[in-house]
């Protein structure tokens, strides 16, 4: 009998981990969603400006998700990554063409306009990707023998497009307010005038997702209306972000419209592992039943107590000096 219970441990870190990553690359890739409706290519510079200097670091997190599925829950890849090849194929390839793109695009010419496409492009398929798969693993996967027994396209349903729509509203929500808060003139204003229909975009997708997920998943229905709890709140705190958002930009702040928004992502977040948990392979397997040996846990979290204090201390400190507002003209390239 051990005294600590490593494998819930490890689901909060890569709990963390993954809606760190939401919230701090979702954002750079809202505005890469934003770049081919920008006002024109000097605002474009802007943008892309104001997410250079820490759109790489913000990827850290996806990195340390991903490995840390690895090493504490083998059996996630063992049946996640068959069922879902293709959509994570498609995610790696958008941020590869995103990040090539922040490369070449100053240095282009003649040239810059299919770079554009590249950001625009790379960071819309990345985006539709992540939304696509959560919403395979909130319909569940085909398992036998914990081996994943279903077709290369399962996942991709009309209730994972229409999860995949979702995330694209919502990460472009995310650029928009961090536009409000990083730019200002003509580009903030516009910023500002986008937000309030993204928002209601993405309130009415979240709202018919919602209304849809009950009939996807017994267990999802069950654990939200069989008795009506604490866990109500969750959707209760989305929408008083969802309020102070509109609320927000109609007053004009420069640093709420965001917070907000980071808070709407964070309580839909919860509600979703409220909804699965605790399955980490929906339908049939939980956290403990795919984790590691007890040993490879602890091995591992010994080093992640010196790995997680430093990204947090960079991302803290990059985001310190490169504080304030972006003009036109002063890049970091």
């Amino acid at each position: 009998m051990h005294s600590f219970d490593l494998a819930l441990i490890w689901a909060f870190i890569i709990g963390f981990g993954v809606i760190m990553y939401v919230l701090m690359d979702g954002f750079d890739l809202g505005v890469g969603i934003l770049f081919p409706f920008a006002p024109d290519e000097a605002s474009r510079d802007v943008m892309m400006n104001s997410v250079a200097p820490v759109w790489d670091g913000n990827e850290t997190w996806l990195v340390l998700g991903g490995a840390g599925l690895l090493a504490a829950f083998p059996l996630v890849y063992t049946i996640l990554l068959p069922a879902l090849y293709i959509g994570v194929f498609l995610l790696l390839a958008g941020l590869i063409f995103r990040g090539v793109a922040f490369e070449f695009r100053f240095k282009a010419r003649t040239s810059r306009y299919l770079w554009n496409w590249a950001f625009a492009g790379g960071s819309t398929v990345a985006s539709f990707a992540q939304g696509a798969v959560v919403g395979a693993y909130i319909q569940g996967f085909e398992t036998a023998n914990k081996v994943y027994v279903g077709g290369a396209l399962d996942w991709l349903t009309p209730f994972t497009v229409l999860t995949g729509l979702g995330m694209l509203a919502g990460y472009a929500l995310l650029g928009s307010t961090w536009l409000i808060l990083k730019t200002e003139g003509e580009l903030q204003d516009w910023a500002y005038r986008i937000t309030t229909p993204l928002l209601a975009t993405v309130l009415v997708v979240f709202g018919i997702v919602s209304v849809w997920t009950p009939f996807v998943n017994d267990m999802v229905r069950e654990r939200w209306f069989s008795t009506i709890d604490v866990i109500w709140v969750l959707p209760v705190l989305a929408l008083l972000c969802a309020f102070q958002i509109f609320r927000s930009v109609r007053r004009r702040f420069n640093g709420m419209p965001f917070v907000a928004t980071m808070g709407l992502f964070i309580f839909t977040y919860l509600g979703l592992l409220v909804s699965r948990w605790p399955y980490v392979v929906p339908p049939n397997y939980t956290i403990w039943d795919a984790s590691s040996a007890y040993d490879s846990q602890l091995f591992l979290l010994l080093g992640l107590l010196f790995v997680i204090p430093i990204i947090l201390t960079y991302t803290a400190w990059t985001y310190w000096v490169f504080r304030g507002k972006v003009r036109a003209g002063e890049g970091y390239h």
